[in-house]
């Protein structure tokens, strides 16, 4: 008798994947992350600066913080699985924005639906962004890894990998943004109805992008830092040992 061998499907795949690097990553990681994307959403809409050349939101405050989580995850447990986490970070804001849709719709308070963002364009918008510059960031920030074969943990590594794929992907993610929110989205019915000229979208995508690449800087010093305690105590080991045979460069 035949005997038919089920392999798991991908989504099988991914979901114990995921599960896997869910229980190896610090449960406070993956908070701050969360946390970070949600509060990103929630100051999005808030314009800070408005100028003929350039425009700012108060999501630029927060949103050095989730690139610098991805960078150190990136490094430690490659690009898929940094992936993964930026994918559970944006699956929990659509959820916070959907608890506060559902309640601002029972006990009719319309107030929650400016907290979560103002409208769909703005939460559509941030999504998109979000998930194009978060892949962009932790592709870069591997690649560049590997042109450091002889010290790939030296700090001029850290510091050449976090600081171009952060730069990089924060142009995509802030030109990505304001482009749809504010340009695009306007157009369409029940959009937020704030508009910015395309050199306003340029100059902040790039204005934005140089400040959270110098808070970067800054702060690169503590990116690197949990880099070296996390391999030091073996931090995801079972998983970096069981979904990276080829090391987290290749992950």
């Amino acid at each position: 008798m035949n005997k038919t061998n089920h392999s798991p499907s991908w989504l099988s795949r991914e979901c114990t994947m995921t599960s896997a690097l869910l229980r190896s990553v610090p449960p406070a990681f993956t908070a701050v992350l969360v946390l970070t994307v949600i509060t990103m959403n929630f100051l999005s809409r808030i314009t800070l600066l408005s100028l003929p050349w350039l425009a700012l939101n108060a999501g630029i405050l927060v949103s050095w913080l989730s690139f610098l989580s991805m960078d150190i995850a990136a490094k430690h447990y490659g690009a898929r699985a940094a992936n993964l986490l930026s994918l559970v970070a944006i699956s929990g804001n659509l959820l916070c924005c959907l608890v506060c849709v559902i309640i601002s719709r029972i006990w009719h308070h319309p107030e929650l639906d400016m907290v979560v963002g103002g409208q769909w364009s703005i939460l559509l918008a941030s999504t998109i962004a979000y998930v194009v510059s978060a892949v962009t960031n932790n592709y870069t920030n591997v690649m560049i890894g590997r042109r450091f074969v002889s010290n790939p943990d030296s700090k001029a590594a850290y510091a050449a990998r976090s600081f171009v794929s952060t730069f990089l992907s924060q142009v995509v993610d802030n030109f990505l943004f304001v482009f749809l929110a504010f340009v695009v989205f306007p157009n369409l019915p029940g959009a937020f109805q704030v508009r910015w000229t395309l050199a306003q979208c340029v100059g902040c995508s790039v204005a934005c992008a140089v400040l959270e690449l110098l808070t970067e800087v800054v702060f690169s010093p503590i990116g690197y830092h949990v880099s070296k305690v996390w391999k030091a105590k073996g931090v995801g080991a079972d998983y970096i040992q069981r979904y990276c045979p080829g090391g987290v460069l290749e992950g």
